[in-house]
């Protein structure tokens, strides 16, 4: 494994974790491509999203949306949302050609209304080398309870 190439994920997803926290949704945005897609699936087992019922299926018009209405303080999703801290942990880092795959697992903390929530799944990202950093070009969040009632998950994971 390429540990140059490692740590260079690592900080990128680390990143990533940090603007989501932070709500900087104005920052997250533009470390995609512009046909990037993100997916939140309801059914994990299955990899063909364009023809499943998904939590999300984003592309740019529809993150950009999604902030928006993050933003715009009218998502009960966030109208008592104290925060989140998400954690990343057993990342592997394999490239393909000129693609970077990375999977790692997930751990989000959530406050809201004085409840402490977790939300754990397991990530896929697709990333593009850009610059000295990467444009994600698809991330699939896999949570571990997906099939369950999920009320509060319309952040961005």
């Amino acid at each position: 494994m390429n540990n140059e190439l490692y740590v260079s994920v690592s900080a990128f997803i680390d990143y990533e974790n940090s603007l989501l926290d932070a709500k900087n949704y104005d920052a997250w945005l533009p470390l995609w491509q512009d046909d990037g897609m993100y997916v939140v699936p309801i059914d994990t087992s299955d990899d063909d999203y364009g023809s499943r019922l998904n939590y999300a299926y984003d592309d740019a018009d529809m993150r950009r949306m999604r902030v928006a209405r993050l933003l715009s303080g009218e998502s009960v999703s966030v109208e008592s949302n104290g925060g989140t801290i998400r954690l990343t942990s057993r990342l592997r880092v394999n490239q393909v050609e000129d693609v970077i795959e990375a999977r790692c697992a997930l751990l989000i903390n959530e406050s809201r209304l004085g409840v402490m929530k977790q939300y754990v799944a397991n990530v896929e990202y697709q990333l593009i080398p850009s610059g000295d950093s990467f444009a994600i070009a698809q991330k699939v969040v896999k949570l571990i309870n997906a099939e369950d009632y999920l009320r509060t998950i319309s952040y961005i994971l």
